[in-house]
């Protein structure tokens, strides 16, 4: 018997952090929003206004690893975020690696760099609904 568990899936940045929903019953993931960061730092009440409307039973955190694999800075900011969802709401946090997602999500919308887009939170929702699907992909 398979849980149908809903996920969230959040693709973090140091001005904006892209949120997506996902269902495992489906395996698929829908862009959600994009909320503003201040040097990586949330409206947390925004993130507990979408916690409560959404009951995730699973968060996931997209990693932003160099080409090789290696850990950059970001990847240190995505942890901690990572780590601060988990310890305010206790609710079990799984990392996935991004690499690329938000090139992927720039190609699928047609422009070439996130500097482009009059609507970069469209990019960062696209790029966390990027991630929440290949961490589904891989279940």
């Amino acid at each position: 018997m398979s849980v149908a568990r809903t996920l969230l899936g959040f693709d973090f940045g140091m001005k904006n952090i892209g949120i997506a929903v996902g269902q495992e019953l489906t395996a698929t993931a829908n862009p959600l929003t994009a909320i503003k960061a201040r040097d990586g730092i949330p409206d947390w009440s925004h993130i507990e206004k979408l916690l409560k409307e959404w009951q995730p039973d699973l968060l996931i955190v997209g990693l932003p690893l160099n080409m090789d694999g290696t850990e950059q800075e970001m990847t240190a900011a995505a942890k901690r975020f990572g780590n601060r969802l988990n310890g305010r709401f206790n609710i079990p946090v799984e990392w996935q690696d991004e690499r690329l997602t938000t090139y992927e999500a720039l190609d699928q919308m047609g422009i070439r760099s996130k500097m482009d887009s009059r609507q970069r939170s469209d990019v960062d929702q696209l790029s966390a609904q990027l991630i929440l699907q290949s961490w589904l992909n891989q279940q």
